[in-house]
């Protein structure tokens, strides 16, 4: 298995279990101001977090993703953009502004970039696609 197989297994199942999340309600669990929590802001983190590695399983096609920052830039703005656009009443991926939105949106691409940068790119020898490329390791 390549490492791009390798890369795009993690990937996957980062969405499946957060398709999982949502699948099976793990929020309907919570009380109080945890429930309200929760069903107020987690899809709000958790969508930008997703959007960073899907873009992270596009980097292969797509070399100007494979700098951090710019796959940062485009899951926070998505979203962002999004929000705007509901505060000036046109609703898109939702009608309701909230100020709040733009601070789960960046708390998830930051958790995202974290996980990359610190946890996956250290421990993972097959996920930075550059290492791999300048090992002269195959990123396919």
């Amino acid at each position: 298995m390549g490492n791009t197989s390798k890369r795009r297994l993690v990937i996957i199942s980062i969405m499946a279990a957060i398709a999982a999340i949502h699948i099976f309600r793990l929020g309907s669990t919570l009380d109080g101001a945890l429930f309200d929590l929760y069903y107020g802001y987690f899809s709000d983190l958790i969508m930008p977090f997703a959007g960073y590695f899907l873009l992270c399983a596009a980097e292969g096609q797509f070399p100007f993703l494979r700098q951090w920052q710019v796959k940062a830039a485009i899951a926070f703005l998505a979203p962002a953009i999004a929000e705007t656009c509901q505060y000036f009443g046109i609703p898109v991926l939702g009608s309701t502004f909230d100020g709040f939105d733009y601070l789960a949106y960046a708390l998830g691409v930051a958790i995202a970039v974290l996980l990359d940068r610190q946890i996956f790119s250290r421990y993972l020898n097959f996920w930075n696609i550059e290492k791999g490329e300048k090992q002269g390791i195959p990123i396919s």
